[in-house]
C-alpha cells in the first residue's frame, strides 16, 4: 500500500482541485483522505454522503459546578487565559479561552471546578459519488488539535485501505508546515507539490520541501497556472532541478477549474481537452514513482 500526499506551501494553488482530479482517477482503486481539517472542502467536489460521522475528543475545558461553587473568585484571579467570567453571578468558563490546563481546578477551595474532554469535531468516514471511501473532518471553531485529527483521519484511511485490499491512498494535505501538515506527512511514500509562479509562491514552496526533506521523503512537484509568470515559473523549475525534485507537469491558467467547482465536478470531468489529458498523464507518472 502506498501513500501519496498533496501539500502546497500556500493556499489558492489549485492542490485540492488536482486532488480531487487525482481521486476521480484512481476511482475504486483508492481511498481518499482529506486532512485539511481546519478548511475542509473536498467534499464539495467529491458529494460523499457523511454516512459513518464520529465525534472527535482532544484537550480539556474546565467546567465549574455552579451548585459547589462559593463565588470566590480565586479562579478567575489566577486564569492567565482569562477564560473565567462572571453572568449573572454566576462564575463560567469560556471554552473558546479556556487551555485546559487544570490550575483553577487545583485552586479551588470546594473543588467545584473539573476538567472535562473537550469535543473538537467530527469524524466522517463516507462513499463518494465517483464509487471510492472519503475519509474526512471537520475541526470546530476555534478548536485546537487539528494535528491529533489529522492523525485520525490517516489512522482511519489506512485501516480501510487494508481491510479492503486498495493499494493507493491519496491524502489532501493542509497548506504551510504547521502540525496539520507535519501530522499529514507522517508515514507517507510521495509527497506531490502544488506550485504556483508568484513569489510568496516559489518562496513557500522552498519552506515546505525543506519540511518535506527532514521525513525524507521522495518529492515531486506539479507548477499551476504557470502561464501567468514565465520568469517565476523558470525559477521554481531551476529550483526542482537544484533539489532533485521531480517536475510531473505546468497546467496553465484555465477558468474552467472555477467553472467546474461552481457545477461540483472535479477539472478532468469538466475539461475534455488538453487539461485533462495533462492530469490523466500527471496521475499516471505519479503511480509510476
Amino acid at each position: 500500500m502506498k501513500e501519496i500526499v498533496v501539500i502546497s506551501g500556500k493556499g489558492g494553488t489549485g492542490k485540492t482541485s488536482i486532488t480531487a482530479s487525482f481521486a476521480h482517477l484512481g476511482g475504486k482503486e483508492v481511498v481518499v483522505a482529506d486532512c485539511d481539517v481546519d478548511a475542509a472542502d473536498m467534499h464539495l467536489l467529491m458529494q460523499p454522503d457523511f454516512k459513518n460521522a464520529e465525534d472527535f475528543y482532544s484537550g480539556e475545558v474546565a467546567n465549574i459546578n455552579p451548585d459547589e461553587c462559593i463565588s470566590c473568585g480565586l479562579c478567575r484571579e489566577i486564569c492567565r487565559f482569562n477564560a473565567i467570567s462572571v453572568i449573572k453571578d454566576q462564575y463560567v468558563v469560556n471554552n473558546l479561552s479556556c487551555e485546559g490546563c487544570g490550575y483553577c481546578a487545583r485552586v479551588c477551595p470546594t473543588k467545584a471546578i473539573t476538567n472535562e474532554s473537550l469535543n473538537v469535531g467530527q469524524r466522517f468516514v463516507s462513499a463518494t459519488r465517483i464509487g471510492n471511501t472519503l475519509v474526512h473532518a471537520k475541526l470546530g471553531i476555534g478548536a485546537d488539535n487539528s494535528g491529533k485529527l489529522v492523525a485520525k483521519v490517516k489512522s482511519d484511511a489506512k485501516k480501510i485501505a487494508l481491510e479492503s485490499g486498495k493499494k493507493i491512498i491519496i491524502v489532501d494535505g493542509s497548506p504551510g508546515i504547521g502540525c496539520p501538515v507535519v501530522s499529514s506527512l507522517s508515514g507517507a511514500h510521495l509527497v506531490v507539490l502544488v506550485t504556483e509562479p508568484s513569489v510568496s509562491g516559489l518562496h513557500d514552496l522552498k519552506r515546505v520541501y525543506e519540511l518535506v526533506k527532514k521525513f525524507k521523503i521522495k518529492a515531486a512537484c506539479i507548477i499551476n497556472k504557470h502561464d501567468i509568470n514565465p520568469e517565476m515559473t523558470q525559477s521554481i523549475k531551476e529550483f526542482l532541478m537544484e533539489e532533485n525534485i521531480t517536475h510531473i507537469a505546468d497546467l496553465p491558467y484555465e477558468e474552467n477549474f472555477t467553472k467546474a467547482m461552481t457545477v461540483g465536478q472535479t477539472i478532468v470531468e469538466y475539461d475534455q481537452d488538453s487539461l485533462r489529458t495533462t492530469l490523466i498523464e500527471s496521475w499516471e507518472a505519479i503511480k509510476k514513482i
